[in-house]
């Protein structure tokens, strides 16, 4: 007997489940060509939206200049000896290693004991464990508001209990950015 001429018992459910496929998809495929031709061509893709196209506010502030090439956002909030943080924080990766990279940080800081630059300045060397004698931040403005920079690191007071911060990767963007980016981080008009 020839293996032409043997039936297998498995080749009719075989047969019928390809069929099924085939018709499954087919109607799948009227269903997308039907919802897109009814969306109209005016219509926008539905794809994630980019970073410009999410909220562009954290706590108040508008974020009207970011760099090119930053990473997906992700916001938080916390508080630290009774100033609360608002932040929001742009990373990369995973690299190979599965690991990723902080590009950019905007945050505000709210709080009783923010009444100036310089008890900014004391409340932020207590907060990231600075020596007083060693971490000499220069004096610049942002936009209209007296600031410090040092490193990767930008920090602006805005108002008596308001003041605010950015930092980026500095092996990434250079300080031009930083700045841009702490200019165009203020409070909402």
């Amino acid at each position: 007997m020839s293996r032409s001429s043997v039936r297998s018992p498995l080749r009719p459910r075989m047969r019928r489940i390809v069929a099924r496929s085939a018709v499954a998809l087919a109607a799948l495929g009227v269903w997308a060509t039907a919802t897109a031709a009814a969306a109209g061509p005016s219509a926008p893709p539905a794809a994630f939206p980019s970073i410009e196209q999410r909220t562009p506010t954290v706590d108040g502030f508008v974020i009207e200049h970011l760099p090119g090439g930053i990473g997906a956002p992700s916001d938080f909030e916390y508080e630290w000896e009774d100033v609360i943080f608002h932040s929001r924080v742009w990373e990369t990766g995973p690299d190979p290693q599965g690991a990723f990279k902080v590009d950019l940080t905007v945050k505000t800081l709210r709080g009783a004991k923010l009444t100036d630059l310089e008890a900014l300045k004391a409340f932020l060397v207590e907060y990231e464990e600075r020596d007083p004698a060693t971490w000499q931040p220069t004096p610049l403005k942002v936009g209209p508001y007296n600031a410090l920079t040092i490193d990767n690191e930008v920090f602006y007071f805005i108002e008596p209990g308001l003041a605010a911060e950015v930092s980026i990767d500095r092996d990434r963007f250079p300080e031009e950015e930083l700045i841009a980016t702490a200019v165009g981080f203020h409070p909402e008009p």
